[in-house]
């Protein structure tokens, strides 16, 4: 037997010093500066007494969901990680556990500075009433949720690598020259370092599930039951401290909008990263190691090297994240600024992955280099990763396109609403449904081209550049939900309008941003996914292999009717989140309702709403609605698993795959545009609808309901269908292993029907 990392020893130094001297220098390097924004940004000060007792009732309810939230989290995932110890290996059930504390600690930590940041960015606009130095503590808050993402993703990657790759003797070759595997003591079944990295992005995936999930429908039923009654009803502005729901919306922003994006964007990140390193042990393991053709240290290399990108990423985005904090004096563009920052950290990342891939890849002959598909020599995993990089641009630059109010698709829904709600609507859903054809064209462009550059490995390093600076993108859509917040702050504490119109601005560029990175979001996992897909059908070989090449023939039975099955699944989990939405949304609209006509002082500022009750319908209602969407996402393709097998399985995976993207871009879109339009409107953007003039109330209500009826689309399906297709991809794989041996059809002899 051959020890993968042992000889010759310069190599193994060579692997082992770059692994621990980059990805540890970055990931010290991100989570100290995270700690240190954490603290310069809490020695600041919040301001006067009201508006630290508001702020302190919005923290107040945040720890309290997310607590209530991660004890239910953690109940469920105990429950995974013991079945997958004793189902598949105890090693993939201690990665999952790894991944689940890495993912929870960074979106506890951001939810935390978010509700320290907020009334502090309140403070600062108060006090400098100037956009650039009120812009600067944002920024700082938001630093903090980016940098804890990508340093606690990596900080678990590199732990999983090195216990059981290393430590634990999985990166080993046997003398026929594939990667060692271990035996499962109670299934009998084989598994290698794969499914143990699978179960680390597993159980990152779990907690983004359910933090998406959970805090998306507490925001957005707090979101619409504050406007349907606040806004439409009572006609009394926005975060109005006459509005009991005002308290749980600004809450749902920090469990929904900051500690459920950290979750998302970690599980993204991660997803990516795994799914390149599992592709090149599979790649090896069933066609590149066979064929003897490859050496051994080109495999390493094509294993260090995503993780050793998305170490130098860190280290690309702590520089970008700098330049708007030590810069002296900034610009009272908040738009440019944070898109500086957003370049230099891009700019960064693309510099060192080039210096990065011809420093480990060079020396290896160009026959090697062509047999592992990497076509265009030692730079083509960067060049795979430049393309992932600037399709996630370009998709990004759509999204804002479609979503900013400063073109016309927005324009014209704003302009819609003069003629009612229905109308809106109708020119939202039009809107969101057009905007789906561009991204999917620049996706299938990125992964054609990934795909000639590197095979099915380029394609998994195009998903990597997409968020390799990823710190960066999360840091500038964190200052978002933290300006939204000040902005509340500031309407309920009584400032002048001049301080929510420096927090406004700062959260109308947010919106935007907001945007741009659930363009990433969605663009990631497709790639990301058609990966661990790739990964899936090396895994289940014996099921897709025909005339020695590993195929999903779509017009097999089983096949076929997994991918119809598949592509409806997005729809029902969908479906489901609406509805949890609107239950909780319901109770909260008659709780406001209730308050405004048994005490009719509350409208008249006479005396203060009962806030803590509405909050304690958001939480109820999230938390008991989230479970059942976010079971059934893990257990269908599980469930399908164990009784048709894999080949049902892999067209479950293609079907919710191709489905799930076009949903997750209209959702996404459509909602940020009729949010944008109802801002539009009261920009007094709109000629002849100005605020205070006749007519302005009844076309500003039908931009409400638009913007209400897009409040669940965009910030709790559209960010949970990039989930949904990673955990049941992610989920395949691991559990594969199992039932395509253990499966009702190949129990009753029925496997024959779809050869």
């Amino acid at each position: 037997m051959n020890l993968l990392v042992s000889t010759p020893f310069e190599h193994s130094a060579l692997s082992l010093n770059l692994l621990t001297i980059i990805v540890m220098f970055a990931v010290v390097l991100g989570l100290g500066y995270a700690a240190l924004n954490f603290f310069l940004t809490k020695k600041l000060k919040e301001g006067n007494e009201r508006m630290q007792h508001i702020a302190a009732k919005i923290r107040e309810g945040a720890n309290a969901f997310i607590f209530y939230e991660y004890k239910i989290v953690a109940i469920i995932g105990l429950a995974v990680a013991v079945v997958l110890a004793i189902l598949i290996a105890w090693e993939t059930g201690v990665a999952f556990v790894i991944g689940a504390i890495m993912s929870a600690t960074a979106g506890f930590i951001g939810m935390k500075i978010a509700t320290y940041a907020n009334v502090r960015v309140t403070n600062a606009a108060n006090e400098s009433r100037n956009i650039g130095k009120t812009l600067k503590v944002a920024f700082r808050g938001g630093s903090v949720m980016g940098l804890c993402v990508a340093g606690f993703a990596l900080l678990g990657a590199i732990l999983v690598y090195c216990i059981f790759g290393w430590a634990g003797g999985m990166l080993t070759l046997t003398d026929a020259g594939e990667i060692v595997s271990h035996v499962n003591p109670v299934t009998g079944q084989s598994y290698n370092l794969s499914i143990i990295l699978s179960g680390y992005a597993l159980g990152c995936s779990i907690i983004a599930l359910f933090n998406r999930v959970g805090g998306g429908i507490y925001t957005k039923a707090a979101d619409m039951g504050a406007d349907l009654v606040g806004k439409t009803e009572a006609h009394i502005p926005e975060d109005d401290p006459r509005n009991p729901a005002t308290i749980a919306d600004n809450v749902g922003d920090n469990v929904g909008d900051v500690a459920g994006l950290g979750a998302d964007l970690l599980e993204s990140y991660v997803g990516a990263i795994m799914s390149t390193v599992i592709l090149a042990l599979e790649l090896f393991n069933n066609t590149l190691g066979a064929a003897g053709v490859i050496g051994v240290w080109l495999l390493q290399k094509m294993i260090l090297f995503p993780i050793l990108f998305a170490g130098i990423g860190l280290i690309g985005c702590v520089a970008g994240i700098s330049y708007p904090l030590l810069k002296p004096k900034l610009s009272d563009n908040p738009h440019m600024e944070l898109n500086l920052a957003t370049w230099i950290s891009a700019g960064v990342t693309v510099i060192g992955g080039c210096l990065l891939s011809v420093f480990l890849f060079m020396g290896e002959s160009a026959e090697a280099l062509k047999a592992a598909k990497l076509n265009i020599g030692v730079v083509s995993p960067w060049v795979a990763a430049s393309v992932g990089i600037l399709a996630g641009i370009v998709i990004g630059i759509i999204s804002e396109y479609y979503t900013s109010y400063d073109h016309k698709p927005t324009k014209s829904i704003a302009h819609a609403s003069k003629e009612g709600a229905a109308l809106t609507i109708t020119q939202g859903m039009a809107t969101g449904m057009i905007s789906t054809m561009l991204p999917v064209v620049v996706l299938g462009i990125a992964i054609f081209s990934c795909y000639a550059i590197g095979g099915m490995y380029g394609v998994g390093c195009g998903a990597m550049g997409m968020l390799s600076f990823v710190a960066a993108t999360v840091s500038v859509d964190t200052y978002g939900p933290i300006s939204d917040n000040a902005g509340g702050i500031a309407e309920m504490s009584m400032l002048d309008e001049e301080v929510r119109d420096i927090t406004d601005t700062l959260d109308s560029v947010g919106n935007t941003t907001a945007a741009i990175g659930k363009g990433f979001a969605i663009g990631s996992a497709a790639l990301a996914t058609m990966s661990m897909m790739s990964s899936y059908l090396y895994a289940a070989a014996d099921t897709f292999l025909q005339n020695g090449l590993l195929t999903l023939n779509i017009i097999r039975g089983d096949i076929i009717v997994g991918a119809i099955v598949g592509a409806a699944i997005p729809f029902l989990f969908s479906g489901m989140l609406i509805n949890a939405v609107a239950k909780a949304a319901r109770k909260m609209v008659e709780e406001v309702r209730r308050q405004f006509r048994e005490n009719p002082k509350i409208l008249s500022g006479e005396e203060d709403p009962d806030s803590t009750k509405c909050v304690t319908i958001s939480s109820q209602g999230a938390l008991k609605q989230m479970i059942v969407p976010s079971v059934v996402a893990i257990a269908i393709p599980v469930v399908c698993g164990f009784i048709f097998g894999p080949g049902f399985v892999g067209g479950i995976l293609i079907g919710a795959t191709l489905s799930a993207i076009m949903l997750a871009i209209y959702t996404g879109n459509a909602g940020g545009a009729w949010d944008n339009a109802k801002k539009f409107i009261e920009s007094g953007g709109v000629e002849g609808v100005k605020k205070g003039e006749e007519g302005y109330d009844t076309v500003h209500d039908a931009a409400v309901v638009g913007d209400t009826v897009g409040d669940p689309l965009k910030d709790t399906v559209g960010p949970s269908l990039d989930i949904l297709i990673k955990i049941m991809s992610t989920i395949s794989l691991v559990c594969v292993v199992v039932f395509q041996n253990f499966n009702l059809m190949k129990v009753l002899n029925l496997t024959s029907l779809f050869a």
